[in-house]
């Protein structure tokens, strides 16, 4: 069985956080979907096209690992995308807590798809 994961986020812009989780995502899973939010009620620093060209060149080196934009939710990014997990970093005890809830509502809406939380490496835990 081939498992797809989906790595929602802004990534406004990547940082080492967010490559530490995709390498290690990578190495779990058949196909990482790397899916860039456009989220509209958020103000970006850099527009969609660069954050796209941003983390498409930070992946270059991970083959299972696939870049794209997305807007609306992102259990309909992963049902499009036939992802059964959609992937999340913890920092902190402090992101847990929004993370569970947003995970119930997927699950609410997607019980097909399973939320799998990652823990940040030490060196990354304090990063945002």
């Amino acid at each position: 069985i081939m498992v797809v994961a989906v790595y929602p986020g802004s990534f406004d812009p990547i940082t080492k956080g967010h490559l530490d989780i995709v390498q290690r995502a990578s190495l779990l899973f058949d196909t990482v979907w790397m899916a860039v939010a456009n989220n509209s009620a958020k103000q970006s620093v850099l527009s969609m096209p660069e954050r796209l060209e941003l983390v498409k060149q930070s992946v270059t080196g991970l083959k299972n690992v696939f870049v794209a934009a997305f807007d609306g939710l992102t259990v309909q990014f992963a049902e499009q995308k036939q992802a059964s997990v959609l992937i999340r970093g913890l920092r902190a005890l402090s992101d847990f807590e929004k993370e569970c809830a947003m995970a119930q509502m997927n699950k609410k809406l997607a019980p097909q798809v399973e939320t799998v939380f990652l823990m940040a490496s030490g060196e990354h835990q304090f990063l945002s």
